[in-house]
């Protein structure tokens, strides 16, 4: 096959993982680390793509190597790696589900014109999300995610080279900028890293997410093939979260504005980022595009947990074998739980948000490095361990990681 068929045969994990990663990360904590810092923390985007990027890459890695999950893998390692994770998992996927969610239900009721709150239309999403996971399976997430990449890639490039040749914003009264190194400003630092371009732990969704595209698609791809597919997305990804970041500095940087606390009010704020630099009649193309990626955040998020917490709990009692069963109720629990915590944050979407994101860099450092030491262990074969480049990047990242993790519990 020429490379364009391979790309096609193997096209799938990579795209949902930079559908999962495009959502809050994106449009929320990077343009308001825009809006509110100009550009000076654009070496913290920066840094925290390239520093995670090898854990990342490891999930598919292993996987294209070995022919299973970095779960498996985790339980290679010993008990403790996978309970390690288990724990975590479920000590985090409440919060993680319910903030992007929470974006999610607001740019549904700004589209809607609805007074409905974002509880009830979280609610309504995760029907949904529940309905096309259940009937739909992996084949209508992977073919789903396509349609919406495009559309969001184009809109946001178009947005950010508008955005670099007009005019920024002034604000009526003398501008005061916010301190990027007070303490507030380190603890926001860490909270915009924490999901950026996103959780480690989706390492893992997305080695299962490469398993079962091959599946799909009868072709088992080489390790070369499966990381070059992934590494696309990734590229995406990291290259989106420096364009939200500049068109929060050129859009609302100097002019006084504020995001709202409510999911709908910020809707159409973030909306209004395109509006200002597009023109109006980009209205209805950006919404629909911002929820649409949202809401394939949303779907990469519920599916990944289900089918990881249920992978894991098969892996450690062997007897339950019915997947199609426990992934269904683990689909139910996630929704539930986050429906919770957002009737909690209700009126507090930027405090939901950076909870959640904080959460996930503190815990970053364990993901990253069980995911080193099983890629550089004896459970991945010789000729598929990092060397080179990418093993000094992993040590350079966990020495980061582990670093801000310390810093923040200083501050």
């Amino acid at each position: 096959m020429n490379r364009w068929e391979v790309f096609r045969k193997t096209a799938g994990p990579g795209l949902l993982f930079a559908a999962a990663a495009i959502g809050v990360s994106h449009l929320v904590q990077s343009t308001r680390a825009g809006a509110e810092y100009g550009y000076e923390l654009l070496w913290a985007v920066i840094l925290a793509n390239l520093f995670k990027w090898p854990f990342f890459e490891f999930g598919s890695r292993y996987a294209a190597a070995t022919g299973e999950s970095l779960i498996r893998g985790y339980a290679r390692i010993g008990k403790w790696a996978l309970w390690t994770y288990i724990l975590i998992t479920l000590g985090s996927m409440f919060a993680v589900t319910a903030a992007v969610s929470f974006v999610c239900a607001g740019l549904f009721g700004n589209l809607l014109g609805t007074s409905l709150s974002v509880d009830v239309l979280a609610a309504i999403l995760f029907g949904i999300c529940m309905l096309i996971l259940l009937f739909g399976k992996y084949k209508l997430l992977d073919s789903t995610i396509k349609v919406i990449g495009v559309v969001l890639l184009v809109s946001t490039l178009a947005a950010t080279v508008v955005s670099l040749f007009s005019k920024t914003m002034s604000a009526s009264e003398p501008f005061v900028a916010s301190d990027a190194y007070s303490t507030s400003g380190v603890l926001f630092i860490i909270a915009l890293m924490g999901w950026m371009p996103s959780a480690i732990d989706l390492a893992a969704w997305n080695s299962i997410w490469t398993i079962e595209r091959q599946k799909l698609s009868g072709y088992r791809a080489s390790v070369r093939e499966t990381v070059r597919e992934f590494n696309i997305g990734y590229a995406l990804s990291a290259g989106l979260s420096i364009c939200f970041l500049i068109l929060g500095a050129r859009t609302m940087h100097g002019s006084g504005q504020e995001f709202s606390n409510s999911g709908v009010e910020f809707a159409g704020q973030l909306i209004s980022i395109f509006t200002d630099t597009l023109g109006e009649w980009s209205y209805w193309v950006i919404g629909i595009a911002a929820f649409s990626v949202m809401f394939s955040t949303v779907l990469t998020v519920f599916d990944g947990y289900s089918r990881s917490i249920s992978h894991s709990f098969e892996i450690l009692v062997p007897k339950l074998k019915n997947f199609q069963w426990d992934e269904v109720f683990w689909i139910v629990v996630i929704g539930v739980g986050s429906y919770l915590v957002i009737a909690e944050f209700k009126n507090r979407l930027t405090a939901m948000v950076d909870f959640a994101t904080t959460l996930s860099f503190v815990i970053a450092p364990v993901f990253a490095g069980l995911n080193y030491y099983l890629l550089t262990s004896r459970h991945t074969p010789a000729a598929h361990r990092p060397n080179g480049a990418i093993k000094v990047i992993s040590i350079l990242g966990l020495l980061f990681l582990s670093g801000f993790v310390v810093l923040f519990f200083y501050v």
